[in-house]
């Protein structure tokens, strides 16, 4: 079976290579899809739709939609979609927006947090539906937005794995759009003719966000060097531990046991790890 068009044929060679790399799908897997109604989600769904036609192992899908609780979120247009393409779906009507205000922390985005909850109703549901894995729509911009986001704000160097295992050893998230832009899911979504569906919260869209800040700046960065995105994903698969300055990257001098406080002396008993020649 021949893919539809070039651009499809683009996306399922780079899901394909990103479920490979991190073998984020085995045979007999239920991929419960995260299905927020916005281009990305519904990128994900269509490419995995194409992928199961033609993989040389079975696996199945079942979409997902969290409902947040905004009385103007189409749920019955995501609804009709999934029934007319003949995908599997589940809606799951939650309160997330009448309770954000009361439990946002002090210094955290609306965004964070409603992630968080989502999260939480998407592990509840796996168990629910028999999912053996969590597929999310993140795709290759927002991992590089991500590492930013940790650098600039968070001071930590991390981005959005390609494969999770959840604290509890219970679930696996994966994201086959990890090697995929923004722009192509866009373009995507919109070629299948597919609904993009805002999610109605207040807060969406939000250009002083922190999100949407990085996202500007990448925008502006790509200007002038058109392949600082591919760039910042590929750093994130050629990680240097010895070039950099946390302490439980290094290896112990003469047997010591552990490493001094970082503020506790200038001279710590520790030497960077050197390769043998």
């Amino acid at each position: 079976m021949a893919y539809r068009t070039p651009l499809e044929a683009r996306l399922a060679k780079q899901v394909t290579k990103a479920i490979t790399d991190y073998g984020m799908i085995a045979p007999g897997d239920r991929i419960m899809v995260g299905l927020s109604g916005g281009k990305d989600s519904w990128a994900l769904l269509q490419i995995l739709d194409v992928l199961r036609q033609r993989a040389p192992i079975p696996f199945t899908l079942v979409a997902v939609n969290v409902d947040s609780g905004y009385k103007d979120y189409k749920h019955g247009l995501i609804t009709e979609t999934c029934r007319d393409r003949g995908w599997d779906l589940r809606i799951e009507h939650t309160t997330i927006g009448e309770v954000m205000d009361d439990i946002l922390e002090a210094g955290e985005t609306p965004c964070s947090l409603c992630a968080r909850l989502r999260r939480g109703v998407l592990y509840r549901l796996a168990d629910e539906v028999g999912a053996t894995k969590i597929a999310l729509g993140h795709h290759l911009d927002d991992l590089v937005e991500t590492l930013l986001l940790n650098v600039f704000f968070q001071g930590a160097l991390k981005a959005m794995p390609a494969r999770l295992v959840s604290d509890n050893g219970k679930h696996v998230v994966i994201r086959p759009l990890a090697y995929v832009s923004e722009a192509d899911a866009r373009a995507y979504t919109k070629e299948s003719e597919l609904p993009v569906i805002g999610c109605c919260c207040p807060a969406c869209g939000d250009l002083s966000l922190q999100r949407q800040r990085v996202k500007r700046l990448i925008m502006d960065l790509e200007r002038e060097h058109p392949h600082v995105k591919a760039s910042m994903l590929k750093a994130l698969t050629n990680v240097m531990p010895r070039h950099l300055l946390d302490r439980r990257l290094v290896e112990p001098v003469d047997g010591a046991a552990a490493a001094a406080p970082v503020d506790e002396t200038p001279f710590p008993q520790f030497v960077p790890v050197r390769k043998a020649r």
